[in-house]
């Protein structure tokens, strides 16, 4: 049986492994009716206290989450409020975000990316929030100037406007580059090829396809087999044609989002 000696320099390193946020269940060895009186009682008082801690930072972990999830549905409510200034937007949003996901699946992507793209999809527009009201008139009007700028702006802003939600994570970052383009042609930084992230790359997919397939002022929505075909024509140069391939094929065989 280890004398009083060791058992003071096992508890000391026990609390001290404790302190740095190392929590086992090593310090009930010592409550133990063959220790010393005196390390019983400190490890007893040190167990309680480990107890408690991880009790209080299991309650703030729950809290924090119910914090990051009513962020999350009041930006997402503000997402989807443009639906109410622009019925060519309104389920837009759900829409790109349920193929971002399925084609995240489709690549094998884990569970929380394919989460991330969920959320970055439900998100991706929120920037035009920022539109002036010229931008939804309902009419046949060619963009001006000024109108592509606004347009070309949404990323950013949208970036802006979530930029203090840390734990939305990557789905930031997937917002501000879904308008980005393989060929470096794209906005609002002009990155290209890999500087790309794939999320947004496949944001980038599901967008254009719902774009192309959902009636708009300036066009009537097309079919699926028309958006295919020309999701394959930009296939590397604007779009990943590796995302073009898994989505064309996830669509193909578990149909279209209604």
């Amino acid at each position: 049986m280890p004398g009083p000696r060791e058992a003071r320099t096992r508890l000391i390193r026990i609390i001290r492994d404790i302190a740095a946020g190392n929590y086992s269940e090593e310090i009930l060895d010592l409550t133990g009716p063959e220790q010393p009186v005196e390390i019983q009682e400190i490890a007893e008082a040190v167990a309680t206290m480990m107890v408690r801690i991880e009790a209080r930072e299991q309650h703030l972990q729950q809290l924090n989450e119910t914090i990051k999830h009513n962020a999350l549905r009041t930006v997402t409510s503000i997402a989807q409020a443009l639906g109410a200034r622009d019925q060519y937007t309104e389920g837009h949003g759900e829409r790109v975000a349920a193929y971002s996901m399925r084609t995240g699946r489709r690549m094998g992507l884990p569970r929380r990316e394919c989460e991330n793209l969920r959320v970055a999809g439900l998100l991706h527009d929120i920037g035009k929030i920022g539109f002036s009201d010229r931008m939804f008139r309902d009419d046949d009007m060619s963009p001006d100037e000024s109108m592509m700028l606004e347009i070309r702006s949404h990323p950013q802003w949208g970036f802006d406007i979530l930029a203090g939600l840390e734990f939305l994570g990557p789905a930031l970052e997937y917002v501000h580059a879904h308008h980005e383009r393989l060929d470096g042609q794209g906005y609002p930084r002009g990155l290209a090829e890999k500087e790309i992230p794939l999320g947004a790359r496949i944001i980038a997919v599901a967008d254009c396809f719902d774009a192309i397939t959902t009636d708009r002022p300036y066009q009537r929505g097309r079919p699926p087999e028309d958006a295919f075909r020309i999701l394959g024509e930009n296939s590397g140069g604007a779009l990943d044609a590796d995302v073009v391939e898994a989505f064309i094929a996830e669509v193909e065989e578990n149909g279209l989002e209604s």
